[in-house]
């Protein structure tokens, strides 16, 4: 069949193993805890795999952050920082689907 013909799948798999999602974050953050939400939320929905880093135990990730936090990375590239937007964070874990 045709490339042209051929039909992109319009949903994301149930679990997609094609993106990583990590939070950087510290303990006490207002912002951090409601960027979780956020990152759960959207990760959960997509079956998107998330992890959580804590910038108090990663003097490297401390030096790079500190002043953005909560961070947002997507396959360890940088994709917001402070606030995170629900339909940008699932738009950008899309994308490719469409």
């Amino acid at each position: 069949m045709s490339p042209l013909f051929r039909r992109k799948p319009t949903q994301p798999p149930e679990h997609s193993e094609n993106h990583l999602v990590t939070l950087i974050r510290k303990p006490g953050c207002h912002l951090c805890d409601d960027a979780q939400l956020v990152v759960e939320k959207v990760c959960a929905e997509l079956g998107v795999p998330w992890e959580g880093k804590d910038i108090t135990e990663d003097r490297q990730l401390h030096d790079q952050y500190w002043e953005q936090i909560p961070v947002v990375l997507v396959d360890g590239r940088q994709h917001t920082f402070w606030r995170v937007n629900e339909e940008r964070l699932r738009k950008v874990l899309t994308d490719q689907y469409k």
